[in-house]
């Protein structure tokens, strides 16, 4: 059966002011670095379908899916096999999730203030009453993902694609171990207690090219296990190093080539090399990033700010160009298949003793404390988020995880909708019945960090009982339940 292709992209980019979304810290503007988009790609063989989108976003929450699906104008597109993703930039939109079950609580920030003294006040950081929304921002992205999926959907045509590979530097572990077995995201290292860096890296590309039936390129897929958040510490809204990507391949190949960006599992990873740490040009907020007294390395730039979007946008350029100087082979038919999974991952649980400590220190943070702020809100994110899980798992045991897996010829693809451990997706890929897998994490929902074992005993932020909803045990299962789903499709 013969393969159909069809892409699109919308501008996202706002008019207004918006809380960019991510960090402990608020963060307002209008400031454009580069524009903001969502790309989808829909394939089509025979009854088989499935439409991807990408999103320059930090997370697609359930509202938001569920809201393009049914704005979607697609005849004949079944809107189950519709895969959302983020790329997870911190500096794009904030956006609700009203249909959010309050029972359910899921943001530790938010419940802890619920746990405040009657005599302490809470002081918000600094915010513009001009800002967008969230519930605006949410119906505005909502419509134009539905606008970008129907388009891709109602523009396929009988087409080409081709394999490919790269290998570039982009990601590297981000949480730091030391002597006294616990860990740190964004750790340093520059002290005679640190250890070794609590995980690997992948620097392999995963490149997939369409193209029409004269073999003119359309489209280039690409899958990298590391976020887009090189200009996560500033207030500009940016497509960070992606956007920098698309600039260049349509440089040389032409203004109407598409990008998918496809963020593989990477919870544990970012774009700094934290042993050779470079500092931001200008200064920065975040507490954990700053350092004292840092050394001058002869390394990347800074990894904070736009030369760095702009090194790794490079890196990734001359790799798709480097593989598409190596197509030789075009297919026009491939096996299509496609299977959703609603899988039922068990809650992260707490303990008794668990919930007595945290309201401990709960507790003696708010003694002779009358005023609060932001930043304290971030410190007590642990314990808050134990004493939310322990209400939670009263009512709650398993977590609803819709998880999508894509055969198309040689291809796998599998989506989860966790901030993934890069160990969880080695161990799929390793194991895959695929020649190629493509891994998506945050897809179709956003649930969080999903640690690994070894994470969890360490500790720290990403690994905490309030950075996700599950745990490792869910990773085990999920890792498992995928191979089974890939190897199903590549029975035949």
């Amino acid at each position: 059966m013969s393969l159909q292709f069809g892409w699109a992209e919308v501008d996202i980019t706002p008019k207004e002011k918006i809380a960019l979304c991510g960090e402990f810290f608020e963060r307002v503007t209008n400031e454009v670095e580069t524009p903001i988009t969502v790309t989808a790609f829909a394939i089509e063989s025979g009854k088989e379908q499935v439409v991807f989108c990408s999103c320059d976003l930090e997370g697609v929450n359930e509202s938001l899916v569920n809201r393009a699906r049914a704005k979607i104008n697609a005849p004949g597109l079944n809107p189950k096999n519709i895969i959302i993703n983020a790329v997870h930039t911190h500096n794009s939109y904030t956006t609700a999730n009203p249909d959010l079950d309050p029972k359910y609580f899921h943001n530790a920030t938010v419940y802890f203030k619920g746990l405040m003294p009657t005599d302490c006040q809470y002081i918000p950081a600094d915010s513009d009453p001009d800002q967008m929304d969230p519930l605006v921002a949410l119906e505005f992205v909502s419509l134009k993902v539905a606008e970008a999926v129907s388009l891709a959907w109602n523009n396929r045509k009988a087409g080409l694609y081709a394999e490919g590979f790269g290998r570039a530097a982009v990601g590297m572990c981000r949480r730091v171990c030391y002597a006294d077995n616990t860990a740190k995201m964004w750790g340093d290292v520059d002290s005679a207690f640190f250890t070794e860096l609590e995980g690997g890296n992948d620097s392999g590309i995963e490149l997939l090219f369409t193209y029409d039936e004269s073999k003119k390129l359309t489209g280039v897929v690409a899958n990298i296990a590391c976020p887009s958040q090189v200009m996560e510490q500033r207030t500009v809204i940016s497509s960070d190093y992606w956007g920098k990507v698309k600039i260049l391949l349509r440089e040389k190949y032409g203004k109407d080539v598409c990008l998918l960006a496809l963020c593989a599992p990477a919870g544990d990873q970012c774009p700094r090399d934290l042993v050779r740490w470079v500092e931001p040009e200008t200064p920065i907020k975040d507490p954990n990033v700053i350092r004292e007294n840092p050394k001058v390395r002869n390394a990347d730039p800074s990894m904070f700010d736009i030369k760095g979007t702009l090194t790794i946008g490079r890196r990734i350029m001359n790799e798709i160009d480097y593989a598409l100087s190596e197509v030789t082979t075009f297919h026009a038919d491939a096996p299509l298949k496609h299977s959703v999974l609603d899988l039922k991952l068990p809650l992260r649980r707490v303990t008794e003793s668990d919930k007595r400590e945290a309201e401990e220190k709960i507790s003696e943070f708010f003694r002779g404390k009358s005023v609060i702020n932001y930043i304290d809100s971030a410190e007590l994110y642990i314990y808050a988020g134990i004493l939310e899980r322990f209400d939670m798992q009263k009512i709650r045991t398993t977590v609803k995880t819709e998880i999508h897996v894509l055969r198309l010829g040689n291809l796998a693809f599998a989506t989860s909708p966790f901030e993934l451990f890069l160990d969880f997706g080695n161990r799929i890929r390793a194991r895959s019945a695929a020649k190629q897998t493509f891994l998506i994490q945050l897809c179709n929902d956003a649930l969080g960090y999903l640690p690994t074992e070894k994470a969890e005993k360490n500790g720290h932020y990403s690994a905490y009982v309030a950075s996700g909803l599950v745990g490792h045990e869910a990773g085990d299962l999920l890792v498992a339940d995928t191979l089974d789903e890939i190897a199903t499709l590549f029975e035949n």
